[in-house]
């Protein structure tokens, strides 16, 4: 118990004296995570009113696709990256491997079956009646877009919590794809991994309690826009 205090009394302490590296990391790890979520947010909201709407063939594949994607383990979403972006791989010519952009890559595909499952069923709650009296009513496509997204609000804003967490707390991924450079690639996930192999737990400690933090504060900005709403 008393190390856990330590490594807390430390996160106060490197914060206050403004420490470059912790806030370095800590400003790349939102800005990656940030981008990634916006970026599935952007991608997977279509596709999620598209397979709540829509019925097609192989919709059902495509669901149970999402369902599986939203377990992925991120280690294997790590695998296949590499073997995409490393020089030898069909993307290798891009050179992003080890980069900032390869974690924002690896983010996305961990972030985006949360942003479509969520999506999907927030979309799929809305009265079907509903849809129908938009379109009977001379409404447009984006018309009833935007009407739909007013309806799922609160479900679209969970959506954005699911993915944000989804991106925010990953390690896997992010390691393999990234290699934990300082100064470069290394995040607030990765960094503790680092630190805590090193035994420096007071460290590490520090730095999941500003990781929790971060999430915290960005969630409950996002809760309290959610449940504003709602007693709206």
């Amino acid at each position: 118990m008393d190390l856990i205090w330590d490594g807390i009394r430390e996160a106060a302490r490197l914060w206050w004296s403004g420490d470059g590296e912790i806030i370095e990391i800590t400003l790349r790890t939102l800005a990656i995570s940030s981008a990634a979520t916006a970026l599935a947010l952007l991608v997977g909201i279509p596709i999620g009113a598209v397979l709540a709407l829509r019925r097609f063939w192989g919709r059902g594949l495509i669901v149970a696709a999402v369902n599986t994607g939203m377990g992925m383990p991120p280690v294997v979403v790590g695998l296949v990256l590499v073997l995409i972006l490393v020089r030898q791989g069909p993307l290798g010519s891009l050179e992003i491997i080890y980069t900032p952009t390869a974690m924002v890559i690896a983010q996305l595909f961990l972030a985006l079956p949360m942003v479509v499952g969520f999506s999907l069923a927030s979309i799929q709650s809305v009265n079907p009646r509903l849809i129908g009296q938009m379109w009977a009513m001379g409404a447009n496509r984006w018309q009833v877009l935007w009407l739909l997204a007013r309806e799922t609000r609160l479900g679209l804003l969970a959506a954005v919590m699911a993915g944000f967490g989804a991106a925010i707390s990953e390690v896997g991924a992010s390691m393999q794809v990234g290699a934990n450079l300082a100064g470069e690639t290394r995040v607030l996930p990765t960094a503790i991994v680092l630190e805590t192999g090193r035994g420096n737990w007071e460290v590490a400690i520090a730095l999941g309690t500003v990781l929790v933090a971060l999430a915290f504060i960005v969630n409950l900005v996002l809760t309290t826009a959610q449940q504003r709403r709602l007693v709206t």
